[in-house]
């Protein structure tokens, strides 16, 4: 049989041209081939940085001394700390390390003056050292020359002590565990219930449903609440596997860190709902659900330190549910904090949830169109 090579070339140029046409009516999935390596460009390019800066601390200054400022302000100049409060006792600055507040705080002795005389150690970090990067940028501070700070040479340096509290071996896998949960629940959650409701679509049995009494909020509850098992689930085989493989210690209480993932997983399931009625097709969904998953890998604070970045994409950050549940998952499990000590996460969390599904309830139509 012959075959005609300008016949089969114009049939494959019909397909070609069919398949573009059909790309540019499909706007969603269009938009996300520009946008997806674009946002990759603007993230990595410009939001992600290693250098880590403005680390927020604390100084708890028992000398009251001259020399506490001037060493106060010496650190200020070098930029990897921004002192952002000054406690009276270091049991405070060990709480708000606790909470959050704060990665580490500088601890500066009644004596400091006849310390920085005789060129001993003039002071002690306490670091958050769950956060391997900015226990690390810390350190770096831990020997400073002492014409730094009083303008005399001298051949011994003054330096700190550095405590690194939850994480003292600084092993990366500590770090890595609690995050690695914020980061499968955005992607597993929002991926399954995105496309509930294209499934619905596709599959014809939303013909079904347009013949029920269900109501949109039921119909959007009833999507959730079956996921949210599947969640706890998810985290109990990576906190649990975390814990035999790499001695993950879990240090909070097992009730609040149930609470804390409640709250995130109900906000990324309602999130989830919100695509399932934006996209029309599973495969949107899929792209959709990409588009939220990148930017909370690489802004959420499970890869780079979230003070490093500039406050744009700090602001970005502070939008994804990711990023809060990163810090009360961390808090719970490494510092053995409470969701009383995450408090502002942990009503950002709900109220993202109550939108979303008030938001997909108002969207959602029980039409075959």
């Amino acid at each position: 049989m012959n075959i005609n090579p300008m016949e089969s070339l114009s049939r494959i140029w019909a397909i070609v041209t069919k398949e573009i046409r059909q790309l540019k009516r499909d706007r969603l999935t269009f938009g996300m081939v520009v946008m997806i390596p674009l946002i990759q460009l603007l993230l990595f390019g410009y939001a992600i940085n290693t250098d880590v800066r403005n680390v927020p601390v604390a100084v708890v200054d028992q000398s009251g001394s001259a020399a506490g400022r001037w060493i106060v302000e010496a650190i200020k100049v070098t930029q990897v700390v921004e002192v952002k409060t000054h406690y009276a006792l270091v049991e405070q600055a060990q709480d708000a390390i606790t909470r959050g507040e704060i990665r580490a705080a500088l601890v500066l002795p009644p004596d400091l003056t006849s310390r920085l005389a005789n060129n001993q150690t003039i002071g002690q970090w306490l670091v958050d050292g769950s956060d391997t990067m900015v226990a690390g940028a810390i350190r770096q501070l831990r020997s400073m020359p002492l014409d730094q700070i009083t303008g005399q040479s001298s051949n011994q340096p003054p330096t700190f002590e550095v405590a690194l509290f939850y994480n003292p071996e600084q092993r990366s896998a500590v770090n890595i565990v609690p995050g690695l949960i914020a980061v499968i629940l955005t992607m597993t959650m929002i991926l399954f219930t995105s496309a509930a409701i294209v499934r619905e679509r596709e599959k014809g049995n939303l013909e079904l449903l347009i013949t029920t009494p269900i109501k949109p909020l039921e119909l959007m509850l009833g999507k959730i609440l079956p996921y949210i098992l599947v969640g706890l689930v998810q985290m109990a085989i990576i906190l649990g596997l975390g814990y035999l493989i790499f001695d993950v210690p879990v240090n909070g209480d097992i009730g609040q860190l149930l609470m804390g993932t409640l709250l995130f997983i109900a906000a990324s399931l309602s999130l989830g709902l919100l695509i399932s009625t934006l996209a029309r097709t599973q495969l949107q969904a899929m792209q959709m659900t990409i588009f939220v998953l990148l930017p909370t890998i690489l802004l959420s604070g499970f890869m780079f330190p979230f003070e490093a970045m500039p406050k744009p994409a700090q602001w970005i950050a502070e939008l994804l549910p990711g990023t809060h549940f990163m810090r009360i998952i961390r808090g719970i499990v490494l510092r053995g904090g409470d969701m009383a000590d995450m408090a502002p996460d942990a009503l950002w969390l709900l109220g993202f949830t109550a939108l979303g599904i008030v938001l997909a309830s108002m969207r959602f139509s029980k039409r075959l169109d």
